[in-house]
């Protein structure tokens, strides 16, 4: 579960942004309404999808593109695997967020899949390598849905 995941669980709906067990099946800019207030957008990702290196090119081109055409974006939310220790990727994407000026939050995806325990080595792990807050999330089970609606109505 991932970006796409994360949207259908903070509308309440299983079905507004498509899924697929399989990572990278978000192939375009999707565009989301939500509540004639927000305007979500899912793009491409960039992580664990096996594309080749054209198709990863392409997504990182659209992305870029993206943010550099949106005065208007009030904030990134940034996925991350909690399982698995952020890589070399997340850490250009956080920097083009931090040079970009545009505000962004890290949520740790797939927090139910980890004892208490281990999820919170996992949160103390990642944010000592992004250096600021990150939010543990499961769409599962709805942990963090909280948290990060309270960031987005305070941005």
């Amino acid at each position: 579960m991932g970006k796409s995941s994360l949207i259908n669980s903070l509308v309440g709906r299983k079905d507004l942004a498509r899924t697929s067990k399989t990572p990278g099946r978000t192939r375009v800019i999707n565009f989301f309404n939500v509540r004639d207030r927000w305007l979500f957008v899912d793009l491409p990702g960039y992580g664990f999808a096996k594309v080749s290196m054209k198709t990863r090119r392409e997504w990182e081109r659209t992305i870029e593109e993206f943010f550099s055409e949106k005065d208007d974006l009030k904030l990134t939310v940034m996925v991350v695997d909690c399982r698995h220790e952020p890589g070399e990727l997340d850490r250009l994407m956080q920097a083009k967020l931090e040079d970009s000026g545009i505000p962004y939050q890290i949520v740790a995806m797939k927090a139910d899949k980890l004892s208490r325990t281990r999820l919170q080595k996992a949160v103390d792990r990642i944010q000592l390598v992004f250096r600021c807050n990150v939010i543990p999330y499961s769409a599962a089970t709805g942990l963090g849905k909280k948290e990060l609606w309270q960031v987005v109505e305070r941005i």
